[in-house]
């Protein structure tokens, strides 16, 4: 699996915005077939940035960066940022999430 984390600073005319302007983008990620999730959140310490979760079976991560939603959602984006985003990319030897060890409930 490929489990790829991004954090992106948004100009602050942008950030209330920036959900509802990658909508588009994340319906199509969410539909690609290896897509296992694609998941924004937003920074408690700084509101104008929010953090990408996403995750891509090893085959599917290739056709993604491929893909024309791909090229139109970064266009989208461009005019909504403050800085090139900062980027994890990595494969892992997991297929989904794992239970916390540490922290067992029931």
């Amino acid at each position: 699996m490929i489990l790829i984390v991004v954090k992106f600073r948004t100009l602050p005319d942008w950030t209330e915005r920036w959900l509802e302007l990658v909508a588009p983008f994340t319906a199509a990620t969410r539909a690609e077939p290896g897509n296992k999730w694609f998941e924004w959140s937003r920074s408690v310490d700084d509101p104008c940035e929010f953090v990408l979760v996403e995750a891509f079976e090893d085959d599917a991560a290739e056709a993604h960066v491929t893909s024309d939603h791909f090229s139109a959602g970064l266009e989208a984006m461009r005019p909504a940022l403050a800085e090139t985003p900062h980027i994890v990319s990595q494969g892992i030897d997991q297929d989904d999430w794992n239970l916390m060890g540490e922290l067992q409930i029931g």
